[in-house]
């Protein structure tokens, strides 16, 4: 059996990235997002009006790519949602 890692409760802190406690921020806000639209059962292209964005934007967002994405710029469009 492998060793095991007490995590810091932090997945991007555990895997050494540099900006871990930003990444995480905008992974909850992201995860809010995806909630919400699964929740109101919305199409992808329907969230992407409702956004301003495109649908592959939204597909991207599904998919957890928000790398791009300021802290800022996923705030404002959980507010769209909300």
């Amino acid at each position: 059996m492998p060793p095991s890692h007490v995590s810091s409760g932090n997945v991007y802190e555990d895997l050494g990235f540099k900006d871990a406690e930003a990444m995480l921020a905008k992974a909850r806000i992201v995860a809010e997002i995806v909630r919400i639209i699964r929740a109101r059962r919305l199409a992808q292209t329907v969230a992407a009006k409702i956004l301003g964005v495109t649908q592959p934007k939204i597909s991207a967002l599904l998919n957890g790519q928000f790398q791009s994405y300021s802290q800022e710029q996923l705030i404002w469009l959980l507010n769209r949602l909300v």
